[in-house]
């Protein structure tokens, strides 16, 4: 399986560049209106109460800042606390200055933690099951079970369209996300 992925994440990385380089900003500007849209219908009135925790893009990761920045309540990124363990999360602000994290991510420089009830999650890769395709060093998989295990959290793949492929492969450990926005539109999963 091993194998299987690292082959299927250099073909990934190889088309979300393309896609970031063709589409960038424009599509992130349509995925995020499309997100947006979809918490507002989904949450109604309660939007304002929820936490979101978005990312800081890295690479030709889709960016997104545009529905981080609208969000009408509390939002936050992930900080990497240590190797082989769950994602914690600070509080961000378009105006929180930022600092260089493990891996290079910027995190906010003071810790404000909070636990997200709606999670961005970023991806190389996934299926129209709900599968998603990450770097490999399964941060996301970990929280998303210690955040599912504790209650309900959304989780929400955001990326562009051409990051999407017939199969994702998977391995037990790995989590599912409930919904993926790209430009072209949302699909609602059934897990």
């Amino acid at each position: 399986m091993t194998d299987n992925k690292s082959a299927s994440r250099a073909l990934a990385t190889a088309r979300r560049a393309e896609a970031h380089a063709q589409k960038g900003e424009a599509a992130a500007r349509a995925a995020c209106d499309a997100l947006g849209a979809y918490l507002r219908a989904r949450f109604a009135d309660s939007l304002a109460t929820r936490i979101l925790a978005g990312y800081m893009p890295m690479r030709s990761e889709i960016d997104p800042r545009a529905a981080m920045c609208a969000h009408p309540g509390p939002v936050c990124v992930p900080v990497i606390p240590a190797l082989h363990s769950p994602l914690v999360f600070h509080r961000w602000t378009p105006d929180s200055p930022m600092v260089p994290g493990r891996f290079g991510a910027l995190v906010p420089e003071q810790a404000d933690p909070l636990v997200p009830h709606i999670l961005i999650v970023p991806l190389l890769a996934f299926d129209a099951r709900g599968h998603r395709l990450g770097y490999g060093g399964g941060f996301y998989d970990r929280t998303l079970a210690q955040l599912r295990a504790a209650g309900h959290v959304l989780a929400i793949g955001l990326a562009y369209s051409a990051q999407e492929q017939p199969k994702v492969p998977t391995e037990p450990t790995d989590e599912k996300l409930d919904v993926i926005v790209t430009e072209a539109g949302v699909l609602v999963l059934k897990r």
